[in-house]
């Protein structure tokens, strides 16, 4: 099976590292409008699915072309082995596991690039940053854990929601899948903080109104179009 997860590697790195840095040398040229990437990070059960597609709807409802995407997408191959794991159905050493998520965003990166490329933005739950505050959080070095994932497509915006222990524990379904243990989910905040970049990220509290926290959302969303649809697409670390 590793022998497998490695070629995956393999075929998914190369042309993505290569596309990208065309791509970025392109936008450069031609100065034209793109999409903009924006991802949703925080603990489980913090609200980002409900929020991210509550954006996509306020952004075509615009006028503006925007499309859903969450991390892990268990519907490919290395996917399928990500939920197997997460639901408590087969076990992976904590190197064995990361690597994984990491290629399940390599798998996705083609499709991402042509998205943004053609002026859709993409409002993404979850992200490298996920994989390394969580894989951080059981022990593994940061800097190993940032690694595999240097050359992916870098955020234009990065949403940090926040939510006391005790008011994600009350939410529905807490519980249910392996990393939703609220000690363990104290440990990943503090490395989303260490991660936490100003120049583009927003650290916002999530206890509040779903509907008074999408109007937020939503203005810093076109904020960061305006700024950011002539820049070139970027790549993480």
């Amino acid at each position: 099976m590793w022998g497998q997860i490695a070629k995956l590697l393999l075929l998914n790195l190369r042309p993505n590292i290569k596309s990208i840095s065309e791509a970025a040398r392109s936008m450069a040229e031609n100065h034209s409008k793109r999409g903009v990437l924006i991802v949703f990070e925080g603990c489980d059960r913090t609200g980002k699915t409900t929020q991210c597609k509550k954006l996509v709807t306020q952004l075509n409802d615009a006028g503006f072309a925007a499309q859903f995407m969450n991390f892990p997408d268990r519907n490919t191959q290395c996917g399928q082995l990500i939920n197997r794991y997460l639901t408590r159905q087969d076990d992976f050493t904590d190197e064995g596991i990361h690597l994984m998520f990491t290629l399940n965003r390599w798998e996705k990166m083609k499709e991402m690039e042509k998205l943004l490329r053609t002026g859709v933005s993409l409002i993404v739950d979850r992200y490298s940053y996920s994989g390394v505050a969580f894989s951080a959080a059981k022990g593994l070095n940061m800097d190993w854990c940032k690694a595999p994932e240097a050359g992916l497509l870098k955020p234009d915006l990065v949403v940090l929601l926040t939510l006391s222990p005790q008011a994600i524990a009350r939410r529905g379904g807490f519980g249910d899948e392996r990393y939703e243990v609220t000690e363990f989910q104290n440990t990943v905040m503090d490395k989303y903080l260490l991660l936490n970049d100003e120049q583009y990220w927003k650290v916002l509290d999530a206890d509040k109104k779903i509907d008074d926290l999408a109007a937020d959302l939503y203005n810093i969303t076109i904020d960061t179009i305006k700024k950011c649809e002539t820049n070139p697409l970027a790549k993480l670390w």
